[in-house]
């Protein structure tokens, strides 16, 4: 038997040294069940042949290789128990196998031999497998009507008709779904699980299914999830918005917008805070204000939005001023100083302004300084300084205050600086 073996594995390295080549395309070939399957295969010598056989043999997972057929020149010998089911036209050594069934699943091995001045042979293998083609997969959510986010959990599943050695691959937004804190996947990969559900898992969802010889997506699907109220924000057709300060010509009507992110969308209600109480004037997203109608110059207000299936809510203050100074002097301001701090602002400068002005009537400077020079003598006055012309100029900056007094003994009149 070794010498057998030995001389099969000589006869094969001196067919492949000696220029004997035996080509497949593919070593593994995957076929559809009931069509049927083409095996291509190329061969070529450089010596002179006589005579050209060709031997087809098929084997499966630990099994000795059957014979299939065979032939010699342009002879073919077919194994009787399959002449209708294998094809072959020599000198071509490619096989056809018509109709494809489960049982041709295995490794099909082709042999070149070639008779000359000696014999030479060559061989490959190729691997077969048979598959049903993938049908279009439907996807099934449980719960049908919806999951609240971070209470309920979701469940997807993949469900395929037909197909064989299938691969499930799950997408959200036309990108792979992958293993997460909150996202898994069953064995087999069918069916997703998302437990709980949040706002983010919001998208497109489609499953694809796979196989060697097909594959289909299903139809796009997109789980209901109920979320919100995120971003509560009101914004205003009119006037001037600083923060969370609207202030607005006195005589315009101003109409007011409450929003949030929510699903469902929410519902509205606004509130109006007035002498230390509140008390609902409006439901609905939009607020209309007469600024004319308002009794008090500075108002507060309140949104709130409610989901009613979350049952989660929000609410957001505002305050309105109704202002007569004008909007656009107020907008120049307004980059660096809000409403409030302009009026303040304005205030303490009136304030400030009336103080010095009381102080100065009240405490003039030539009537302190008469006071001063009265209480001084007579030889101090004579001792004044007087200016030449010639001294240092910085020594002449000041604020000099020129006063007379109706003195007998003729004082000249001096200046006195007074810093």
């Amino acid at each position: 038997m070794w010498l057998k073996v030995f001389t099969a594995f000589l006869a094969f390295v001196t067919g492949a040294c000696s220029g004997l080549k035996v080509v497949v395309p593919s070593y593994t070939v995957h076929g559809i069940r009931g069509q049927a399957l083409y095996l291509p295969v190329h061969y070529g010598f450089h010596t002179p042949a006589s005579d050209i056989q060709i031997i087809w043999l098929f084997e499966r997972h630990h099994t000795m290789p059957k014979y299939l057929l065979g032939s010699v020149n342009k002879s073919v010998v077919p194994d009787l128990e399959y002449q209708h089911k294998f094809t072959m036209m020599p000198p071509n050594a490619s096989l056809l196998i018509n109709p494809l069934q489960f049982t041709d699943e295995g490794n099909y091995i082709v042999k070149v031999n070639i008779q000359g001045n000696g014999t030479l042979s060559a061989s490959q293998k190729i691997q077969v497998t048979v598959d049903d083609p993938v049908t279009k997969p439907m996807v099934q959510i449980q719960p049908s009507s919806g999951a609240v986010e971070y209470v309920g959990n979701m469940t997807l599943t993949c469900l395929v008709e037909e197909g064989t050695r299938l691969a499930y691959q799950w997408l959200k937004n036309g990108r792979p779904v992958h293993t997460s804190s909150t996202n898994s996947f069953s064995p087999q990969n069918n069916i997703l699980h998302i437990a709980p559900v949040t706002k983010e898992d919001i998208g497109n969802y489609s499953c694809l299914v796979k196989n060697p010889v097909s594959e289909m997506e299903s139809d796009i699907i997109m789980p209901t999830i109920y979320y919100g109220p995120y971003g509560l924000r009101v914004n205003s057709d009119k006037g001037l918005k600083v923060g969370e300060v609207f202030t607005v010509d006195i005589g315009e009507a101003i109409l007011f917008d409450c929003s949030a992110d929510s699903y469902p969308p929410n519902t509205y209600s606004w509130i109006q805070r007035t002498d230390n109480t509140t008390y609902v004037i409006k439901h609905g997203p939009l607020l209309e204000v007469a600024s004319e109608e308002v009794a008090q110059k500075t108002t507060d207000y309140v949104c709130c939005a409610y989901n009613n299936v979350t049952g989660r809510q929000d609410e957001t203050h505002f305050t309105v001023i109704i202002t007569s100074v004008g909007l656009e002097k107020l907008a120049q301001k307004g980059k660096s100083l809000s409403p409030l701090a302009s009026i303040t602002g304005i205030s303490l400068f009136l304030i400030i302004s009336m103080c010095l002005l009381l102080l100065w009537k009240k405490y003039q400077p030539y009537k302190v300084i008469k006071q001063k020079l009265e209480g001084r003598p007579e030889t101090e006055y004579r001792k004044a300084r007087t200016f030449s012309g010639h001294e240092d100029a910085l020594d002449d900056f000041g604020i000099y205050e020129f006063v007379a007094f109706p003195d007998a003994s003729g004082v000249p009149r001096v200046g006195f600086p007074s810093g």
